[in-house]
């Protein structure tokens, strides 16, 4: 059974970093984007960054570019999300999710459609505040 777990949120000030990990367990495939979404009270859930099957390609929303990055661990079937210059505009319930990849055309693409992702994990929470 799929299994996506994320784990590394909590509480920081300002400026502060945190890294967030997603483990990826009983996948019947090796080829698949992982993104992370996040979703802040009273909001809705909008896509972070994500990095293609091959992990040569990522994206990034703007509100993050320069102080997030995304990477993956393939040995490990982790992919991290390593969050920097914290602000409190970041506050929110963070996701990983899975999106299956069978075409070799996409191995070197992701998208931050969160329709296109099937596989969820249960969040993780990401408090900025002094």
């Amino acid at each position: 059974q799929l299994q996506l777990v994320e784990s590394g949120g909590g509480l920081v000030q300002p400026g502060g970093s945190l890294r967030l990990s997603c483990a990826v367990s009983g996948s019947s495939s090796d080829s698949y984007a992982i993104a992370w979404f996040r979703q802040a009270p009273g909001k809705e859930r909008e896509g972070v960054s994500c990095i293609s099957p091959s992990g040569r390609n990522t994206n990034y929303v703007d509100s993050v570019k320069g102080r997030f990055t995304i990477s993956r661990e393939s040995a490990q079937n982790t992919v991290y999300l390593q969050m920097n210059l914290l602000k409190d505009e970041d506050t929110a319930i963070y996701y990983c999710a899975l999106k299956d990849v069978r075409s070799k055309l996409l191995q070197h693409s992701c998208t931050l459609d969160l329709r296109s992702y099937k596989n969820w994990g249960q969040g993780t929470q990401v408090t900025v505040s002094s």
